[in-house]
């Protein structure tokens, strides 16, 4: 090959290298607000308080509590609400009314206090066991005239800890509704075994006075999950957990026949398996929080029908260009060169929640400079379109810990504040 040749041959080479690397750049994600978000920006900017705040959007949150709604009309069950997954009080009142349900589960002393008071009427079904100093503190801290104990159910899920609550409602000269904490399947506590289960009857058998059965609880979220299909389809699974319930039920049936009566809440399901439960007939009840406002570990095959309701807005405090690395300084282009989503930089108020960023789309955090409570990085690419006071909106992956931590929850309504929803509060109250 001649000189000519060779380089001709290296020109070539040299083309297919940076064509080649070209590809590899990656493309620019950022896109401006949708209609939707370009609304919830407006308004946060002229009415909201610029800070971070959590905002639930009642027309969203309108039509998940229809697809529930529609779901139970067809299993013929009772709904339950999971007031960890919906910690304030005014978005719990809102559900209750739209639903017309009565019946609320609740995992946390200071919130049983709280949904005690708020909901008068309500059936309360603890949705895990407390430790039974637990229950003392309760009552110690219970606000109101009338005594909650009739409309409390306590889970239990060991002999020794009922024979601590029996104890607690000798003293109170109290009778306590006690549910049945079953393991169906997912192996996290509760009663796995009719030797266990009978100590359990055998106990409340033995004290009519002070306890009484109402039923039994057995959470099946799994049901609902993404699992390899190797570990069974979903139905499948279902058709296991309800095996196992009806073999409870048939043993408490047929050992303590004067125990079973009409009207015990037979409580099952989760957000991510309610849907399946329309198929089987045993259960009386279903559990549902989570659900309604969509966080996105929620983002289920089971839930498809569902939309996400609930977003955290946070204000872009800075504007900064091109990202820059601390130390690295003037090295940094070469990030923003190769990644058109680094060229343009913003740091928001707070930040690194538990939560996904949605809108405009093509945030992301930065690794190497790594993430902050106080002040934020999120990087983009110039077609966001963000400016100084926009909002950079969130999904929360979770909502029972997400919800808590902004204050009042605002609840908007075609675009506009129409509410502020005090949230639960998470210490004493006594």
């Amino acid at each position: 090959m001649n000189r000519r040749g060779f380089l001709f041959t290296g020109l070539l080479g040299g083309a297919a290298i940076l064509t080649g690397a070209a590809l590899l750049r990656p493309a620019d994600k950022g896109k401006p607000y949708t209609a939707f978000f370009e609304a919830l920006n407006a308004e946060l900017k002229r009415a909201g308080p610029m800070r971070p705040v959590l905002l639930v959007d009642l027309d969203r949150l309108d039509h998940n509590i229809d697809v529930v709604k529609a779901s139970l009309q067809r299993s013929g069950k009772a709904l339950r609400l999971v007031e960890k997954s919906l910690p304030a009080r005014g978005l719990l009142e809102y559900i209750v009314r739209r639903t017309g349900t009565d019946k609320l589960m609740s995992f946390h002393q200071p919130f049983l206090n709280q949904t005690a008071e708020y909901f008068p009427e309500a059936d309360i079904l603890l949705g895990k066991p407390l430790p039974a100093r637990s229950v003392e503190v309760f009552y110690q801290q219970h606000q109101g005239q009338a005594d909650p104990t009739a409309r409390i159910q306590w889970l239990i899920d060991a002999p020794e800890r009922l024979q601590e609550y029996l104890q607690i409602a000798q003293a109170r000269n109290s009778r306590f509704r006690i549910n049945i904490e079953l393991d169906v399947g997912l192996h996290r506590g509760g009663v796995a075994d009719m030797d266990t289960l009978n100590a359990l009857l055998g106990l409340i058998a033995d004290n009519p006075e002070h306890l009484e059965f109402s039923g039994f609880m057995g959470y099946d979220p799994f049901v609902g999950m993404e699992l390899p299909s190797v570990l069974g389809s979903p139905e499948t699974l279902l058709g296991k957990v309800m095996t196992r319930y009806q073999g409870f039920v048939d043993f408490t049936k047929n050992h303590y026949p004067a125990l079973w009566r009409d009207g015990l809440a037979l409580n099952t399901a989760g957000s991510p398996s309610y849907r399946l439960h329309e198929t089987e007939t045993l259960s009386t009840e279903l559990a549902v929080g989570s659900a309604m406002v969509m966080p996105t570990h929620f983002d289920l095959p089971s839930l498809s029908d569902h939309i996400p309701a609930a977003f955290i807005a946070s204000p872009v405090l800075k504007s900064a260009g091109p990202v820059n690395i601390p130390a690295l300084d003037g090295k940094s282009r070469i990030f923003s060169w190769w990644d058109v989503n680094q060229r343009a930089s913003y740091f928001m108020y707070g930040g690194n929640w538990l939560a996904d960023f949605v809108a405009p789309e093509g945030l992301q955090s930065n690794s190497l400079y790594g993430r902050s409570s106080n002040q934020e990085l999120v990087t983009a690419s110039p077609g966001v379109g963000l400016e100084v006071n926009d909002q950079v909106f969130l999904r929360p992956q979770q909502s029972e810990a997400v919800l808590l931590q902004f204050g009042d929850i605002l609840a908007m309504r075609n675009g506009k504040i129409v509410d502020h929803w005090p949230v639960y509060q998470d210490g004493s109250r006594a």
